[in-house]
């Protein structure tokens, strides 16, 4: 199951790859760099999902539902990347074709 941590986790990995500081991202996002910082610490214990939305819009990503099972997390997409396996992007664009 999905919680919000890993929701946070995910949102701040993405910022991450994009090459933004919360600031930026804050700001291509139309949000304060205050409501990056708490949703990627869930501060507030909870996040909108329209900002959650903005947030990864602003950072080049979308949200799409993944059937449970499915062979390929978030995470392995992250740690192929991090490996050097090709560019999240690339990875996510390929994802997208099947």
């Amino acid at each position: 199951m999905t919680t919000l941590a890993d929701v946070a986790d995910v949102l701040r990995s993405v910022r991450r790859e994009a090459g933004l500081s919360q600031e930026a991202l804050a700001q291509r996002a139309g949000v304060s760099r205050t409501t990056v910082a708490r949703m990627e610490t869930l501060a507030k214990g909870d996040m909108s999902v329209s900002v959650l939305l903005r947030l990864l819009e602003a950072a080049g990503y979308d949200l799409k539902p993944v059937k449970r099972g499915h062979s390929r997390t978030i995470e392995d997409i992250l740690a192929e990347q991090r490996r050097g396996d090709g560019s999240l992007n690339s990875i996510c664009m390929s994802v997208e074709d099947r």
